[in-house]
Parts: C-alpha cells; sequence; structure tokens
C-alpha cells in the first residue's frame, strides 16, 4: 500500500525513461542469467535495476531525507508523510530509513547463481559494505542473503554510527504449483554515539575550532573518538536499538492444472480460484539510551539532562543514565483469497483475521520514574482485514483497495483504509492515478506513561487519544514526456507530537496541502536536467514545520562518450530547502520534536559527482557540500556548514567514492 506515489523514498529514479541509465539486468546471452523477482504481496515479476543516476538507490541517503551530520544519524524525510498503518506501533522511527524491512523482502527465481559486491569509503573513515547473493537450490526454491554494514565516525565529537543488518529470504514452490513457502528472517543492530548537538554554532566560526573535531557539544565532551572499526564503536553515551523479525508464510492453491508441453519438456502450470494463507510471524525489539561516562568534564551533560528534560542527574559523581522498552510480538494469521477469473492471478478478493500476542518490558534507571524496573505487560490485539486487487488483462486498469479493522485488545477501534484507480488514459497523455486513504490509530507507545521514555510527569498532561488522517492523492504520469505530477492533500486530527524535547501533546485540527512534479529536461543532446520538486504548505494551527519548498536537481551529461560498454553520468547536484523551522531532536527519547527556531540554508546544498558503468561494474566518485568552501575570517576551508536542526550542523566537504560489481557465479 504505497502512501507517497512517488516512492517510499522520492528519488530521482529511472526520471529519465529508457534511457542510457535506465536500463535493468533482464537478460545478458554473456552471462547465460535470467533474474525476476517479487514481493510478498504482489505477484508482479519485477528485474533488477541497474540504473547509475541516483547514488540514493545504494546507499540509505534519499533525496528528500535530511539526516543530523553523517549517515548513520537520526534522519527525517522533509515531505510530509504521517504513518497511516493502525495498530500497535512501538514509536521510535528517526533511524529506519537504515534497517532493512519483511515487507520490502525481494523473492528471487534466476535461472543461475547472482551475487553482488558494495563498498563506499568517504571522509573521516565513513564506511559501507554492501553484500547480496541469491540462487536458486533447485528449480522451484530460492534462497537469498544480504548484509549491509554502514560505520560512520561522523565529523563532530560523539558522533559515530555503526550499523548492521541482514536479511535471509526463502522462496519455494511445489512442483504442482499449488503449495508456496515464503520465509523471511531480519536482524538489525544500530548503534549511534548522541552529542545533543553543537553548543555554540558561532563557534564553527571560530579559529580555535578551525578543527570542527574540537567543538564544544552538550553530550560526550572529551570522550574517545571513533576507531573507524568496521565492526565495533565505542558508545558510551547514546542508543543502541536491536530487532529481529522471522516471517513463515505458506499458501495452498485449489483450482485448475495444466501443462505447455514441448519436443522436451512438459512444464506444469496451475490455474488457482480460491487460496488458503496461514502467515506466522515473531519479532522482538530493544531500545536503549545510555550514558554510563564518569568522564569529569561532564559537569556541563548535568545541567543539560536537567534544562532539557527535567532529570537531575550527578555527574561526574558515577550516576548513570539508562531507559529501555523491550517488546516481543508474535502473530498468526489466516487469510483466504477468491480469483474470480483464474488466469488473472493479479485480480482477487482476500479476507482475514489476525491474533497478535505482545509482551512489554520497561526499565530506567531512574528512582524518579513512576514505574519500578522491569516493569512488564502483557497484551494482544484481533483484527480483521480485507483486499480486493486487480490489474486488469488488457493492462489499463489497476485497483486496489484495503481495509484492516482492530476488533479487540491494546488497539481496539484503530483502523485504517485504502483505495486507488489507476488508469491508462492513452500513450499521450499517460496515466492517471487517483486515490483516498484514512486512518485510525493508536500514536506510538513511546507516548503511553508505561514506557520508561515518558518523561512528561506534568499534571496538565491529558491522555494521549487516537489520531485521525484523511488523505487524498492523484498522480498523473506521462512517461512519453519523462514527467510525473502528483498532489495530496491531508486532514490531520489529534496528531501526536512532543514538543521541548519530552513534553508530549497533541494538535486539533490541521490540513496540508502539497504538490510535487519530477520531471527530465534535455538540455543539448546529453546534457540533461533532472528536477524534483516539492511545494508544501500547511493551514490552520499546527505544529507540523515543512519547507515551502524543496527541491533536488541534477545537471549533467548522460552516455557513453562513445565507448562501447561505457555508460557515464557526470554533473552537478544542488538541493535547495527554504527556510522552515526545523524538527529539533532529543537524544534521551530518540524522537524529532517540534521547535520555532528559523533554519535557514547558507547556500543550496552543491555536489559534483562522477558515476559510470562498465558491463556489471559500477563505480561512484563524489565530492560533496562543496557549499561548505569559504575564505573568511579563517582563510580557505570548508567551514560554512549548513544546519538541518538546530545545533546539528552539515559536515564540511565529504569525497566519496565506492563500487558496486554484479557477476554471475
Amino acid at each position: 500500500m504505497a502512501q507517497n506515489p512517488l516512492g517510499r523514498f522520492g528519488n530521482f529514479g529511472n526520471v529519465g525513461g529508457g534511457g542510457q541509465g535506465a536500463d535493468t539486468l533482464a537478460h545478458r546471452k554473456a552471462d547465460t542469467i535470467t533474474l525476476n523477482f517479487r514481493f510478498l504481496d504482489s505477484s508482479r515479476l519485477q528485474k533488477l535495476d541497474s540504473s547509475i543516476l541516483d547514488i540514493g538507490r545504494k546507499i540509505p541517503r534519499p533525496a528528500t531525507w535530511i539526516n543530523l551530520g553523517n549517515m548513520g544519524t537520526p534522519a527525517k524525510n522533509l515531505v510530509f508523510s504521517p504513518r497511516m498503518q493502525s495498530g500497535w506501533d512501538p514509536g521510535w522511527h528517526s533511524y529506519d530509513l537504515y534497517t532493512f524491512k519483511v515487507d520490502e523482502t525481494r523473492f528471487f527465481n534466476t535461472t543461475r547463481p547472482y551475487t553482488e559486491l558494495g563498498y563506499m569509503l568517504a571522509g573521516r573513515g565513513e564506511q559501507f559494505v554492501n553484500v547480496f547473493h541469491t540462487q536458486n537450490i533447485r528449480p522451484n526454491w530460492n534462497f537469498s542473503f544480504e548484509y549491509r554494514l554502514i560505520n560512520a565516525p561522523g565529523t563532530f565529537q560523539n558522533q559515530n554510527t555503526n550499523h548492521s543488518n541482514m536479511r535471509i529470504g526463502s522462496w519455494y514452490q511445489g512442483k504442482n504449483k499449488r503449495y508456496s513457502n515464503f520465509f523471511v528472517l531480519v536482524s538489525s543492530k544500530l548503534a549511534a554515539s548522541e552529542n545533543g548537538g553543537i553548543t555554540n554554532p558561532a563557534n564553527l566560526d571560530s579559529i580555535q575550532y578551525a578543527n570542527q573535531a574540537t567543538l564544544p557539544v552538550y553530550l560526550g565532551n572529551g570522550l574517545q573518538q571513533a576507531t573507524g572499526n568496521l565492526f565495533s564503536a565505542p558508545i558510551t553515551t547514546g542508543t543502541r536499538y536491536t530487532s529481529l523479525s522471522l516471517m513463515m508464510r505458506q499458501q495452498y492453491d485449489l483450482g485448475q492444472k495444466d501443462s505447455i508441453i514441448t519436443d522436451t519438456s512438459v512444464t506444469p502450470l496451475f490455474y488457482p480460484r480460491v487460496r488458503l494463507e496461514h502467515t506466522f510471524s515473531y519479532s522482538s525489539y530493544r531500545y536503549r539510551f545510555f550514558d554510563f561516562s564518569t568522564n569529569p568534564t561532564y559537569a556541563l551533560d548535568s545541567s543539560y539532562y536537567w534544562n532539557s528534560y527535567g532529570l537531575s542527574i550527578l555527574k561526574p559523581l558515577n550516576d548513570t543514565v539508562f531507559f529501555q522498552d523491550k517488546w516481543s510480538v508474535v502473530s498468526n494469521d489466516f487469510s483466504i483469497y477468491q480469483f474470480p477469473d483464474s488466469k488473472n492471478p493479479q485480480q482477487f478478493i482476500k479476507l482475514g483475521a489476525t491474533l497478535e500476542l505482545l509482551k512489554g518490558n520497561f526499565d530506567t534507571s531512574l528512582t524518579s520514574q513512576t514505574l519500578p524496573p522491569g516493569h512488564a505487560t502483557n497484551t494482544q490485539n484481533v483484527f480483521a482485514h480485507g483486499e480486493y486487487r486487480n490489474k486488469t488483462r488488457n493492462q489499463k486498469w489497476d485497483i486496489e483497495a484495503y481495509g484492516r479493522l482492530y476488533l479487540n485488545g491494546l488497539n481496539s477501534g484503530d483502523y485504517n483504509a485504502f483505495i486507488s484507480l489507476k488508469r491508462l488514459i492513452s500513450r499521450q497523455v499517460g496515466y492517471l492515478e487517483a486515490g483516498f486513504e484514512n486512518a485510525n490509530r493508536t500514536p506510538g507507545f513511546v507516548f503511553d506513561r508505561a514506557s520508561a521514555f515518558y518523561l512528561d510527569s506534568s499534571s496538565s498532561t491529558k491522555g494521549i487519544g487516537k489520531e485521525n488522517t484523511t488523505h487524498l492523492f492523484a498522480t498523473l504520469d506521462r512517461p512519453q514526456s519523462q514527467l510525473t505530477f502528483t498532489g495530496s492533500y491531508y486532514l490531520m486530527t489529534n496528531y501526536a507530537y512532543f514538543t521541548s524535547y519530552y513534553k508530549v501533546r497533541q494538535a486539533d485540527v490541521f490540513n496540508l496541502l502539497q504538490l510535487s512534479v519530477k520531471k527530465q529536461f534535455t538540455l543539448y543532446r546529453h546534457w540533461k536536467w533532472r528536477t524534483l520538486t516539492y511545494l508544501q504548505q500547511v493551514a490552520g494551527s499546527s505544529p507540523v514545520h515543512v519547507p515551502l519548498l524543496m527541491s533536488t536537481n541534477q545537471v549533467g551529461y548522460d552516455g557513453s562518450l562513445g565507448f562501447k560498454n561505457l555508460n557515464v553520468s557526470f554533473g552537478t547536484e544542488l538541493r535547495y530547502i527554504s527556510p522552515y523551522k526545523a524538527d529539533g531532536y532529543a537524544p534521551v527519547t530518540g524522537q524529532f520534536f517540534s521547535q520555532d527556531s528559523t533554519i535557514r540554508q547558507k547556500l543550496p546544498d552543491i555536489s559534483l559527482y562522477l558515476h559510470f558503468r562498465v558491463r556489471s561494474f559500477t563505480a561512484y566518485i563524489r565530492g560533496e557540500n562543496i557549499n561548505a568552501m569559504k575564505f573568511s575570517p579563517h582563510g580557505f576551508g570548508f567551514y560554512n556548514n549548513n544546519f538541518v536542526a538546530p545545533g546539528y550542523a552539515s559536515p564540511g566537504l565529504i569525497i566519496r567514492f565506492g563500487f558496486f560489481w554484479g557477476f554471475v557465479n
């Protein structure tokens, strides 16, 4: 159920259509491999994308997102995209960009084993590693493995990150095509030091701090800096989030058998009319913030905890800060499908019911918390869901409708509903899509008083009620003109948010209008200009602050330079963000919060890039944050940093080099 019609991350993607930068690994005669994949809730087969235009498709750094200084730090999308999923939500999403998701798992079918190795190196020892492998164990059973590691020491004090993710997938089909089994295991370990931001932004221009790694910060002054070790990060003050999810889905189809007979083989076919499905899943989550340092220079930190969170911490007298929420979730779902047209598996009606068992455990080292250490809760959810999809056989209509209602348990009364209609008007006009969705949901559990991270003890704080969000959207996609235009309207009621680091509030009613355009222009022959521009306007009294205008642009050359096996793209990237009241960030609670200080870019973010591919080898060479160049007050350097949030500056110049190499085993 896509909430953003331009895609999850809003990148440039294949805005260039089928040109030099948008070809796919569909079938290579030299490698003699055919490779397809599908997602869990879709039967449409897709090909691997080998576009070189957008680095955000290779590393977790989408064009419309900002992070707090270096890869792996808390990140958020500047395009307003509220959570529309009803039901249980732990409440921590600042690091979602860096985790693998079960529903994003690709299930492959390949004629040969295929492997892709990726490595990227950037300034101050930042490293990115990605390993992917898939192969068919048997003609009807595929296995895939993916591992990703991010290690980024960062520019400023106590800003290092070390994230690792692993995903295992399996797709098995019975020989008679009746039985299918999908299995996914996802593991994430996220570790990040937290510095609370720079204490005085004016210090960026001080000759005393020409080395920005010495700038005073709120948390972690004087602590040992990261060593660049790929597999460990010295974190004394920061966060560790870990999660483990496994899912197994079994399907059995009733319908009509058929086959394709050739001179040498018989290929069995099966046309389902009814499908029975059972999905079992187990997930565990652990969210921790800690400050275990006894460094004598930490006297400043004591005042930070008091001024920002109202916490009385006696440092350096061996006091520690520790908060932890742990969850485990067991889910069983039973569903039944009916296929009105047995030869069109992309048209079906689905009905199901789910039992969800939840167990939470909440710990804190602070005696002032109302809950004793180790407080636990056991609860459950029961919900029903239904779905209708129809990709018509003439490929002109695409209909999708989905609904979920929580009947009993922790999130009783939650629901979400979605419907979209997509129509091919004509080749000249393109595709028109319109949709509606509404969600009534319980805010994340971090807003619940039972959470160890709930620090708002003010007697005026009311209980947090359910959020209600209505979203209307429409998209016009014109592939021949390389143009996509999208409009969205949001109506928000009881929107839950944080203010001043830890206080929780809910907004009454407000609405937001969002327009976007994605377009490629040909300037001259192989010289292109690609733009992705958003216009956003909030109406009514609202805690949501978004830039009125945000535009990411690529201007450069796409072509082969006359070489047969070379595909190259080089030029400049510019991102402009209009002045707005950017959200602050609270390290202890791990949340972005609404605030009233305006953030302005000194200059647009500017990068130079050279991306090229030779057969299956792709390389990225980039110079980022060129806009940080400055000649005064203390000579030439890259210290004209843009700020992305109060106290959080983007780094200076970063030189980035990386490669991705795919090969057939």
